[in-house]
């Protein structure tokens, strides 16, 4: 499967986002999906992850509250609607898709497909 992140840009702190994902291949509805993001000289981490069925979410603390993720498993799509920007918050963020089991999954290493990457940056 390939996966395009886009939706990206420069916002003030507080401010929204939109980042979707597209996805080809006949199998999106059966991948887990997750968003990870990556800041110079840190390592990649977690943000938030999505069952294939959508009924099942997990987040990273510190943006509970503030970001959603969503998926339509017709359009092949994966969402991160993203609120209340925090300067913490930019980086590059990536979609990346699981091929194995069903539950949510928050390991880099869980993960089999993985998209370019999208910048976000907040200012403050």
């Amino acid at each position: 499967v390939q996966l395009q992140a886009s939706g990206g840009g420069l916002v003030q702190a507080g401010g929204s986002l939109r980042l979707s994902c597209a996805a080809s291949g006949r199998s999106f509805s059966t991948y887990v999906m997750g968003w990870f993001r990556q800041s110079p000289g840190k390592e990649r981490e977690f943000v938030a992850t999505i069952s294939w069925r959508g009924d099942r979410k997990y987040y990273l603390d510190s943006v509970k509250g503030r970001f959603t993720i969503s998926r339509d498993n017709d359009k092949n799509m994966v969402y991160l609607q993203m609120n209340s920007l925090k300067p913490e918050d930019t980086a590059v963020y990536y979609c990346a898709a699981a091929s194995q089991g069903v539950a949510p999954k928050w390991e880099t290493n869980d993960y089999d497909y993985w998209g370019q990457g999208t910048q976000v940056t907040v200012s403050s």
